[in-house]
């Protein structure tokens, strides 16, 4: 059983979306978007570029099991033709690197994507330091702004996607430098379901990410976040355009 502190998404009330705006009045044109080539970031970029953004992606290789994220993400960049930057902080996993995300020597989880069962994928601090760096590399830049997918049923199981940690990042962000930049996460109180569904009604093709804790060939579904985003698919009724390794996974 795990200790760790159970999150719910905040209730929404009635008429209110639970995807928060994405601009401010005192953005500047440009704007970070921390990128891992998930299907959330993919969301958000996509909601930044809609915004007008000039939009200058970062990913990170921190030493994560596999590069299939980084892969999608590089190649959603280059077709989109936005600035794009792989930044290799591997040096930093022996700092890090207690977590079945980044250790391939330990079990990934498989099942639900909850607390008692996904304790095992946290990765040390690591929202704050992949914030950080984009903060930094925002004011080098002269944008004000940093977006990262942080949603609401990561609440449960990861502190620094909870509303306390983006707020209190915020206020760091508002006096680190010279020059404010203020950190973003639209789907802060959201689904996994309610981010798809924006997605969609965007018209984004989820065949260019990956979600995937494995980096095989395909997904394999049975991981939590592939059940998490199989779930997401399911309750929009519509069909995951991954292939998964096992077939009913997707059924």
């Amino acid at each position: 059983m795990s200790d760790l502190p159970r999150h719910s998404p905040r209730r929404q009330h009635a008429g209110e979306s639970a995807v928060t705006a994405i601009t401010s009045p005192e953005d500047t044109t440009k704007a970070v978007v921390i990128y891992s080539g998930g299907m959330d970031s993919y969301t958000v970029l996509h909601r930044a570029l809609r915004a007008d953004f000039e939009v200058h992606a970062l990913s990170f290789h921190y030493g994560q099991r596999h590069s299939r994220e980084l892969e999608t993400a590089r190649d959603v960049c280059q077709r989109l033709g936005i600035a794009h930057q792989v930044v290799d902080i591997r040096a930093i996993h022996g700092l890090i690197g207690n977590s079945a995300l980044t250790d391939a020597t330990q079990t990934m989880p498989d099942g639900d994507y909850d607390a008692d069962n996904m304790a095992a994928t946290v990765v040390p601090n690591r929202n704050m330091i992949l914030l950080s760096l984009a903060i930094g590399h925002a004011v080098n830049i002269g944008a004000n702004v940093c977006f990262y997918g942080a949603h609401g049923g990561d609440h449960v199981l990861y502190p620094d996607c909870r509303p306390e940690f983006v707020e209190r990042m915020n206020d760091v962000a508002a006096i680190a430098d010279f020059t404010p930049v203020r950190i973003a996460a639209p789907y802060l109180h959201a689904s996994k379901e309610e981010i798809l569904a924006d997605g969609l009604a965007m018209g984004l093709d989820y065949a260019q990410t990956w979600t995937c804790y494995l980096g095989a060939e395909r997904s394999c579904g049975h991981c939590g976040s592939c059940r998490e985003r199989l779930a997401a698919f399911a309750a929009q009724g519509v069909t995951d355009p991954l292939v998964y390794a096992d077939a009913g996974a997707s059924d």
